[in-house]
């Protein structure tokens, strides 16, 4: 129900002018979606939507800049590079190993990259097992993560 809600906050905010939480609450609940103005707020900071000025004055809500996204893709991409100390892959499956403790944030990091090829990751504490589509995009994986970390 969460991520309906959700899909549906994103599609009335692209679609029209909403100015306050009371309107999108309303206008939810036109669309079927009965909730609590305590769960459009959670919503609305979960998807990152922000308040935006119009070419009338006013503000509307909108989904965050791409650049939010990258800017938060980059600081991922730093912590990858930091932490990561091996890496290799056995037919389709890449390990990488990271400093103790820093396995998880890796893991994030790549999860971000959103590669098509990634099924998957799994991280302890300082080993990552991703799961690849094949052992080409295993191998075409840590090429990339090779050009990420020089």
């Amino acid at each position: 129900m969460k991520s309906k809600r959700q899909a549906k906050i994103m599609e009335i905010i692209s679609s029209r002018d909403i100015e306050t939480q009371e309107q999108l609450l309303q206008a939810l609940e036109e669309q079927g979606f009965k909730s609590t103005q305590a769960t459009i707020s959670r919503d609305i900071k979960e998807l990152r939507i922000v308040k935006e000025l119009t070419s009338l004055g006013t503000y509307h809500y909108a989904p965050s800049a791409k650049e939010t996204g990258s800017t938060f893709t980059a600081r991922l991409n730093t912590v990858f590079r930091e932490c990561v100390v091996h890496y290799d892959y056995a037919q389709n499956i890449v390990v990488v190993k990271t400093l103790p403790g820093m396995a998880q944030a890796a893991a994030s990091a790549l999860d971000a990259m959103d590669s098509s090829t990634v099924y998957g990751t799994l991280a302890g504490d300082d080993t990552i097992f991703i799961l690849m589509r094949d052992t080409n995009a295993a191998a075409a994986f840590c090429g990339e993560i090779k050009k990420l970390l020089d």
